[in-house]
């Protein structure tokens, strides 16, 4: 063997000692990627990028909160190929939304692989699109998110990619946990995708310190060739701040499909959220916070649950003239319990018009009330839509009518609209911290506003229906006295007709409401008509 052929060999070992030892040095030498403008190009990682890397090798367990277009995901396939060539039996899992986008890791690990100088590369049992196994007995396989994902196999590293756009994550979790504690590791990557999800819950708790996960957050700005300038261009390229926040700028509050802005929510925290004034029951589940003011219309508007599941049964007690959330209820109770305690409250309330959804559960709260004789209960159209041209006519005729609020395909979107409309015009004022917190979980799924995963939409719910309520029945109701007071308001006589004389409050007459009769002595009260 010549000295020269030795000490090639010599360097060699020397490397490869190296590269074993140091990922960084062995991504920054010997692997290339594929890079959208240039090509076939070294991968020369950013500082960030190394500090990143150091952190996955120091913590099985990483969660990565970052902005878009980071290079993230080609760093998680160059460190894998890292942990395949130099240890044996490592197996790696990538899952994300669909196969395609999980094949991508796989794709770009098969690129460096590729490439590699003889010297590093391990013969290849298997090499196809979803999967590469090495003679060293590691692979890597990419796989779809399904809930079984990880379960049948001794995972040494899970990936989970944009993990905030997976819906049953959770599930996917819980089922590659039982493997990965025998002494395997996770990298959860993802930009944020609104809140309560399971990749916001567990980036929280990691940020307390509540589990394994060691929490890694990159923002636009750890890119160190990109500027506010840059920053400024997201804004128009994606067309809306809000996406531009979610993509850029990691921030949950902003991001998601999420129904009720986080602005708008954190006005209402600021502005108004409170302690009730009493929490009355034996769940102590009432909370009240102001009392009734007899000179005032109230509305109670209430949603029914069994009473023994996971959905709650809920009420609002809303002040109509100035629309001021004055009380509320969430709470299990059995159906006729409920009822009773609605009208209870109800009649407490200067007997508010009650308002109660009609769905199969609430049937037998509805009934209750009706057995109880409550003579305010709200009764809508079968077609179960208030409408402003035939809003007297429906209400004459009890045939066309059913006991409650009808919520429907038709009426849902309606309840939910007026609800946004309230809280964006700031024309409402809520004061339960339990409502804002199921407001930040209500999202859009599929078109349909419904609560997250896990979460309820109860208070939500009825309290939009108020706000549907008060704009349509109690709207339509006020503009009809009104017509009538415009009405009593312009008669004028002579002395052989009725002569009509409005006296404001507190001026001579006691009562504004009486005309002079030629047809028998003093005055007719004319109350009777509105």
């Amino acid at each position: 063997m010549s000295s020269s052929s030795s000490d090639i060999k010599s360097i060699i070992r020397k490397e490869y000692i190296l590269c074993s030892r140091d990922p960084a040095h062995f991504m920054k030498k010997y692997c290339f990627i594929q890079h959208p403008q240039r090509g076939r190009i070294q991968f020369a990682l950013f500082p960030f990028q190394e500090k990143v890397l150091k952190l996955f090798q120091d913590n099985p367990y990483s969660m990565v909160l970052k902005a878009r277009q980071l290079g993230l995901t080609t760093l998680v396939s160059a460190y894998s190929l890292w942990l395949m060539l130099f240890h044996k039996d490592k197996n790696i899992l990538c899952v994300a939304t669909k196969q395609e986008t999980a094949k991508n890791m796989v794709t770009k690990v098969k690129f460096m692989f590729s490439n590699l100088p003889s010297w590093l590369k391990i013969d290849a049992d298997e090499n196809n699109k979803l999967n590469l196994r090495l003679k060293n007995g590691s692979q890597i396989k990419a796989t779809s998110a399904a809930s079984d994902a990880g379960r049948s196999e001794a995972v040494s590293l899970l990936m989970v990619d944009e993990a905030a756009f997976i819906d049953n994550i959770g599930e996917i979790w819980a089922s590659a946990q039982q493997t990965l504690a025998t002494g395997g590791g996770c990298i959860v990557l993802s930009t944020p995708y609104g809140t309560g999800n399971w990749f916001h819950q567990t980036w929280v708790r990691a940020e307390n310190r509540e589990n394994d996960f060691i929490p890694i957050k990159l923002p636009w700005f750890v890119h160190p060739e990109r500027d506010q300038v840059w920053r400024d261009r997201q804004d128009e390229l994606l067309g809306d701040p809000r996406m531009a926040a979610q993509e850029c700028d990691c921030d949950f509050s902003t991001s998601g499909d999420i129904v009720f802005y986080a602005e708008y929510m954190e006005y209402y925290e600021k502005s108004f959220i409170k302690e009730p004034l009493e929490r009355r029951g034996a769940d102590r589940n009432l909370w009240i916070w102001e009392p009734c003011d007899y000179s005032r219309t109230y509305m109670v508007v209430a949603d029914v649950a069994r009473g023994d599941g996971k959905d709650h049964s809920a009420f609002h007690i809303i002040d109509v003239e100035n629309n001021v959330q004055v009380g509320e209820y969430k709470g299990q109770l059995g159906t006729k319990e409920y009822g009773h305690l609605l009208v209870g409250i109800a009649t407490e309330y200067n007997n508010a018009l009650l308002v109660i959804e009609n769905n199969n559960i609430g049937w037998a709260t509805i009934q209750t009330v009706i057995d109880r004789g409550y003579q305010n209960l709200y009764y809508s159209p079968k077609s179960g839509e208030v409408r402003a041209d035939s809003y007297f006519d429906q209400y004459m005729d009890t045939s066309k009518m059913v006991a409650g609020f009808t919520m429907s395909s038709r009426t849902r979107p309606m309840v939910v609209g007026k609800f946004q409309e309230h809280i964006s015009d700031k024309g409402v004022t809520i004061q339960s911290k339990r409502l804002i917190e199921e407001m930040k979980t209500f999202i859009w799924k599929n078109g349909r506003p419904e609560a997250q995963a896990g979460y309820n939409d109860d208070l939500v719910m009825s309290f939009g229906v108020a706000m549907y309520m008060r704009d349509t029945a109690f709207k339509f109701r006020q503009h009809g006295v009104d017509l009538t007071k415009s009405m009593l308001n312009g008669i004028s006589t002579n002395k052989t007709t009725y002569t009509g004389v409005y006296t404001p409050p507190g001026q001579q007459n006691e009562n504004p409401w009486k005309i002079d009769n030629p047809y028998s002595d003093g005055e007719e009260d004319i109350r009777w008509l509105l």
